[in-house]
């Protein structure tokens, strides 16, 4: 009996640190996205449009980019 109630506990220890690391690993993995999306649109826009730093990150930039992609 008491054989049982040591593997049922050890499930459940072993199913939360599945959970923590799956939780970790997809927040890393979203962190690991959003700096490289933002390292993208820097080089993209700085080195490659030769544009200013501080012109890539203003929402007007993206809506006329993005007028210019989808206009009729």
């Amino acid at each position: 009996m008491e054989k049982v109630m040591d593997e049922q506990s050890e499930g459940s220890v072993r199913r939360k640190r599945t959970f923590g690391r799956r939780l970790l690993r997809f927040i890393l993995f979203l962190l690991f996205f959003a700096l490289c999306l933002a390292g993208g649109l820097v080089f993209g826009y700085v080195y490659i449009g030769k544009q200013g730093l501080e012109e890539a990150f203003k929402p007007e930039t993206w809506m006329h980019v993005f007028d210019l992609v989808f206009a009729p």
